[in-house]
């Protein structure tokens, strides 16, 4: 009973960041100056194809997992079919958030307003990956593509973080300025992202990830 409640804890945390995460995300496609690297490529390809945000945020996490097969040569079943749910999941949620960041929220029609909802954003992604992290469940397939890539080619965590970065927010360019003849995606919000985020995030943790872990792991069975 014990492992029941703690379970359901980390799967209540783990769901409520990835929510929050992709509210940050659906901030940063609404302040319309770049999204974070992460959704990039997704985004790109809303550009392009109209599809919903939702449905490229699956199509982009199986180019990762795909990826990810290639650099392993080992087709992992099991890791990867979670991976996919977890996307599933994922995309639905940046539909839900997307959607009423657009009802709720005014147009952001000045600079001003658009900055304040770009930063906004970083803090608002920063606590969604506070819970999704400490909940230690299943990494998503661009985060599990991190540790392959350190993995496979010996990198450091931190280089193979920023590795994987650049190299989405590359694909994600080159996939717009072909197609659409802009940047689309990418803008100055994706560099500030891609460097406050892990701050914020390093900031978030130093305060409330041990009283949260402790929270998840106290049982009212014990």
């Amino acid at each position: 009973m014990k492992h029941y409640d703690r379970t359901l804890k980390q799967l209540f945390v783990y769901i409520l960041g990835l929510f929050i995460l992709t509210l940050g995300i659906s901030l940063s496609i609404y302040a319309g100056l770049g999204v974070s690297p992460v959704s990039s490529l997704a985004y790109a390809l809303t550009l392009v194809t109209s599809i919903s945000i939702g449905i490229t945020t699956v199509l982009a996490n199986l180019v990762f997992i795909v990826v990810q097969w290639i650099l392993t040569k080992t087709f992992k079943l099991r890791s990867y079919t979670v991976q996919l749910l977890v996307s599933i999941l994922f995309g639905l949620f940046t539909d839900v958030t997307l959607s009423l960041t657009q009802a709720i929220l005014p147009v952001p029609e000045s600079m001003t307003m658009r900055i304040v909802y770009l930063i906004l954003s970083l803090f608002v992604m920063g606590l969604g990956l506070l819970g999704y992290l400490s909940a230690k469940m299943p990494l998503m397939p661009y985060d599990a593509l991190t540790y392959v890539i350190s993995d496979t080619f010996h990198f450091a965590f931190s280089k193979a973080k920023i590795t994987g970065d650049v190299l989405n927010v590359l694909v994600a360019a080159v996939l717009c300025l072909v197609t659409i003849h802009s940047f689309g995606s990418i803008g100055f919000g994706t560099l500030i992202a891609a460097v406050l985020v892990g701050k914020i995030i390093g900031f978030y943790m130093k305060i409330w990830q041990k009283p949260l872990v402790r929270w998840m792991l106290t049982s009212k069975f014990n």
